[in-house]
């Protein structure tokens, strides 16, 4: 079999060519496919800073920089994954709800085709569409979530949908196996102590950054892979997690935040767990017009293919 492979900075200039992500061959679908890459153009989910309907687009443009073989963890996805990008999410502009339900629909059609989505958000409302997409694959999820913020806000502006609210109406939908969630990076000020304290009494195991601070993050993860165990998980990943000193290009900054090789540490100690998606939202150009907020996310999404299941290391 013929594997899709990435176009190459000796083939084509790395300013110059297509500009799917990693600059892979594009398709309509994702019948064929083992993953793909799937854009989630929204922002009316915010509640501060918008700008992450432009997300996925300075994302693709900033991963013509990667390249297809891992040099850390000595793995080179495409030559086990058929691997594509399948376009943008055809959102709603001007309703979220309507866009909630566009957005569960189009990932009920790439679980369809047993395929693994990788999401490029887009805020991170997103995600709960997504999961109600897992759950009716794959029962409820395992999820491990990085993230400056728990998200499990009541309401928000006395609505139930947005972008700090997804965790909250997951839980309450059975779309997540309480004990199977991680949360790793919360931090920043909140209203009280029920911000971080209600997913821990779901049953979520919850870090935050304090207890990330100076040190390296490989022995919390084996932790978190023996919490999720063999049954099926989601990955999660808000661009916020990170320190603005890293990541500037989002909406709710909070400092004292992970590094970018923390951020590594994270998504490479996910290697043998049953991911069945992931996502990497929050991303706002607007604010980062030098990119490299979208370079990490590129870099982060990369890595996240690169511990998917199926991937072999050499």
């Amino acid at each position: 079999m013929d594997f899709n492979q990435p176009l190459g900075g000796n083939e084509m200039p790395r300013f110059a060519g297509p500009t799917t992500m990693m600059r892979l061959p594009a398709q309509d679908t994702a019948e064929g496919l083992d993953a793909c890459f799937v854009g989630v153009p929204m922002d009316i989910g915010t509640s501060h800073r918008s700008g992450t309907r432009f997300g996925p687009r300075q994302i693709r443009a900033e991963s013509a920089m990667l390249r297809p073989y891992n040099m850390a963890t000595r793995v080179s996805p495409f030559d086990h994954l058929q691997v594509a990008d399948i376009g943008d999410v055809a959102v709603n502009t001007f309703n979220l709800v309507k866009s909630v339900e566009i957005i569960e629909k189009h990932f009920d059609q790439i679980l369809a085709h047993d395929c693994i989505p990788l999401a490029l958000g887009g805020d991170h409302t997103l995600t709960l569409p997504i999961l109600r997409a897992m759950a009716k694959k794959y029962g409820p999820v395992g999820l491990v979530h990085v993230d400056a913020h728990a998200d499990i806000n009541e309401h928000m502006f006395g609505e139930a949908i947005a972008h700090g609210t997804p965790f909250r109406r997951a839980v309450e939908e059975g779309l997540l196996d309480s004990k199977r969630v991680a949360q790793i990076g919360l931090r920043g000020t909140g209203y009280a102590d029920d911000d971080f304290d209600w997913p821990r009494e779901q049953g979520f195991r919850v870090v935050t950054a304090e207890e990330c601070w100076h040190k390296s993050l490989t022995p919390l993860m084996a932790e978190v892979r023996e919490q999720v165990g063999a049954g099926p998980v989601y990955l999660s990943f808000d661009i916020d997690s990170l320190d603005p000193a890293f990541a500037p290009g989002t909406g709710t900054l909070e400092i004292g935040g992970l590094t970018t090789i923390q951020g590594l540490e994270i998504i490479r100690g996910l290697a043998g767990v049953n991911l069945v998606g992931a996502d990497l939202v929050e991303v706002s150009p607007p604010y980062d017009q030098a990119g490299g907020t979208a370079l990490i996310g590129a870099n982060l999404l990369y890595e996240m293919l690169c511990v998917m299941p199926g991937v072999k290391s050499a």
